[in-house]
């Protein structure tokens, strides 16, 4: 197939697959990532998910409200331009 054959072929696929194909494909570019087990990133990041709202449950850190957070992020971006 030559590009425009796989560019038509994609474009008549659903909007699901059609992300599954191009997610696919992208991956592709990063050779680091072709060894790469999902079973095993989907297992790493439920345990930081879960270290996360342990962190929020326990107290150790603190949820702000997003204006109040992005308050915080405009202040320190203004000192740093200081």
């Amino acid at each position: 197939m030559n590009v425009a054959e796989v560019e038509q072929a994609l474009l008549a696929l659903d909007q699901h697959d059609r992300a599954a194909v191009i997610h696919r494909g992208l991956r592709s570019l990063d050779a680091d990532d072709a060894n790469v087990d999902q079973a095993e990133v989907d297992a790493a990041w439920r345990t930081e998910l879960h270290s996360r709202i342990d962190d929020i449950d326990s107290g150790k850190v603190e949820l702000l409200d997003v204006n109040e957070s992005h308050a915080q992020l405009r202040a320190e971006l203004a000192a740093r331009r200081k």
